[in-house]
């Protein structure tokens, strides 16, 4: 098992593309040695970075090897359209990259295999946010005014049906936002009287820490969790933050 972990340490990102109006840092604490929390940057080319967050159904090394299916199909579409003339399929068809990469989760896994995911598509030069929410948990923006918004669900949870479709919403963020995407490790957290952490500590938490840079952001926020679980982990924790600039 301690290999199997230091196999799936290096699927999470080793690198992240730099840009220009956004600052952002990833997180996955996971509860066993292996797990099926995935985080991703992906650099999609056009001064256009991908953000994903996705939760795998299952735990333990069952969840790692689907964990690990889903981003190979996700990384592979992206590092082959994107070694092309043209640019990657993620940043002209977000829409079309989702539906190969379910259905290849779908032709490659269990039937009763499901993957929640949150992908995001960021364009350094626009700050506009493209973005896809297959079942996940709300994404949450801070605004720079203190005004909380949700990115709610809009697709169906990926890997349990060949005929799936998504669409996508946009937003544009300004100078001073933080958006914050996460898994359910963070608000299903509970504590020794069976009370959840839930969304309403997660967005405390995010307003205490709107000034930190988002590796610290991160990183306090996992330990707020684990404090307030006493340190008993039962789920991944993952969070993604990124403050525009």
């Amino acid at each position: 098992m301690e290999a199997a972990r230091q196999v799936q340490a290096k699927l999470f990102p080793q690198v992240q593309p730099a840009l220009a109006t956004l600052d952002y840092a990833g997180i996955c604490v996971q509860a066993r040695q292996v797990g099926g929390d995935y985080y991703d940057f992906l650099d999609l080319g056009r001064s256009r970075l991908g953000l994903i967050v996705a939760d795998i159904s299952g735990k333990g090394l069952a969840a790692a090897l689907l964990m690990s299916n889903l981003q190979a199909h996700v990384r592979n579409l992206c590092t082959s359209y994107s070694m092309r003339p043209y640019t990657p399929i993620a940043v002209e068809q977000p829409q079309r990259f989702l539906q190969t990469v379910n259905r290849l989760f779908f032709e490659t896994t269990a039937p009763e295999a499901y993957a929640t995911l949150f992908f995001v598509e960021y364009d350094d030069a626009t700050r506009r946010l493209k973005y896809a929410n297959c079942g996940h948990l709300s994404a949450l923006i801070l605004r720079r005014d203190n005004a909380l918004e949700r990115l709610t669900s809009n697709c169906a949870v990926m890997g349990l049906f060949t005929n799936w479709t998504c669409s996508t919403q946009e937003c544009v963020l300004d100078s001073g936002d933080t958006f914050l995407l996460y898994s359910d490790g963070v608000t299903e957290s509970f504590d020794c009287t069976g009370d959840e952490f839930g969304e309403h500590r997660l967005t405390e938490a995010f307003h205490n820490y709107r000034n930190l840079p988002p590796q610290v952001m991160v990183r306090s926020i996992v330990d707020d969790v684990q404090r307030f679980s006493h340190e008993e982990q039962h789920d991944d924790i993952t969070l993604i933050a990124a403050k525009c600039r």
